[in-house]
């Protein structure tokens, strides 16, 4: 199998150069030059994806990672990436794989019907395009997430969301679930800390929202002193009711020193549960703090009566108040998101996983 295929979403420039149009970035690349993401460059007269069919790595995690908790709770997820990205967060937390240059990362290779069957073996409901960027690897991700929906496995998506509209739409309309890192509220810091823009990132969370069918969740990770502060917690919380809801999960995680940015403190936990206050205060329902050991705030309460629904200890299921058709069993209100009659019981496991185990024979 090729690791080089066409890339869809690129044009020609009046002084013959060839754009990407597959992010905001917009690279414009003279021939031989790879884009900023590193896995796409010009050859000749076309744009090429030269990671398709290798990855970093493939591991089965649980779905509560992502993070995701209102979709399929306690249920395997098969997890993999490939390398590069298409911003440049100086507090990568996987920096080893996203700002990775080298194609030694790219120690797995697999193709998507591979990819699905090892999926589906291991008993895994969905896979998740994850570590990097699955964006920059599009045309890769879409053809897995095909051979996974005809083995009845779902697809998520751990994204920044930064891309623009027209591939969007292709790369939403294969996907079931997604976690959008919404890094911060101010184009300063999305300027400053990331190398991208704000405004692109809500776009694609107002197109989750209004244009699909999506099962979507918000992550922000908190750094102290720069992005914490009450008044972008309260813009941010605010946006998120008024433009996306009530019923939208929001995760509120913790930043450890990490890449470009090892000056800055771990995030205390009284900062995750000040964040989780004024969430709550401007009405979400569903606020969550991750990245720390916190039984009440990672547990799932029912916004009718206030019931703890899905219990959580770390990424393990510790209590269930669901129905079979995922309302709570005390007041009957729907808790919004994707279940199944019985929550899984795959618990805090990590098994990486060989792909070549998997292949045909």
């Amino acid at each position: 199998m090729s690791n080089i295929v066409p890339a869809r979403y690129w044009h020609r420039l009046d002084d013959g150069r060839l754009q990407c149009d597959l992010c905001p970035r917009h690279c414009k690349l003279s021939d031989g030059q790879q884009a900023l993401c590193f896995v796409r460059q010009r050859q000749g007269d076309q744009i090429v994806l030269t990671t398709y069919g290798r990855s970093s790595g493939f591991c089965v995690d649980p779905i509560e990672k992502k993070p995701l908790n209102h979709f399929l709770p306690g249920t395997p997820v098969l997890s993999f990436g490939t390398a590069g990205c298409n911003l440049t967060c100086k507090f990568c937390q996987n920096w080893d794989i996203s700002k990775s240059r080298e194609f030694d990362t790219l120690a797995d290779s697999a193709a998507p019907e591979t990819i699905a069957r090892a999926a589906k073996e291991t008993g895994c409901r969905s896979v998740a395009y994850t570590y990097n960027d699955p964006v920059i690897f599009l045309e890769y991700a879409v053809d897995v997430a095909q051979a996974c929906r005809e083995q009845g496995v779902k697809n998520v998506a751990v994204t920044a969301g930064y891309i623009c509209a027209e591939p969007r739409a292709e790369f939403y309309r294969h996907m079931d679930a997604a976690n959008v890192d919404l890094k911060a509220f101010t184009e300063e810091f999305y300027h400053k800390v990331t190398g991208s823009h704000l405004a692109p990132v809500l776009d694609t969370l107002k197109y989750l929202k209004h244009e699909t069918k999506v099962w979507f969740e918000i992550t922000t990770l908190l750094i102290p002193g720069e992005n914490d502060s009450d008044a972008e917690l309260h813009a941010m919380t605010g946006w998120i009711r008024e433009n996306l809801g009530p019923d939208v999960p929001i995760h509120f995680t913790a930043f450890h020193p990490d890449h470009k940015m090892r000056d800055k403190g771990w995030t205390p936990h009284a900062t995750l549960l000040r964040a989780w206050t004024i969430a709550k205060a401007n009405g979400l329902h569903h606020v969550y703090v991750g990245n720390v050991a916190d039984l009440d705030h990672s547990s799932t309460r029912c916004s009718g009566c206030g019931e703890v629904v899905v219990g959580r200890s770390g990424y393990t299921l510790s209590a269930w108040g669901l129905d079979e058709k995922g309302a709570c069993t005390n007041c009957g209100t729907q808790l919004p998101g994707v279940f199944e009659a019985a929550p899984g019981h795959w618990g805090a496991r990590r098994m990486p996983v060989r792909l070549r185990d998997y292949a045909a024979a």
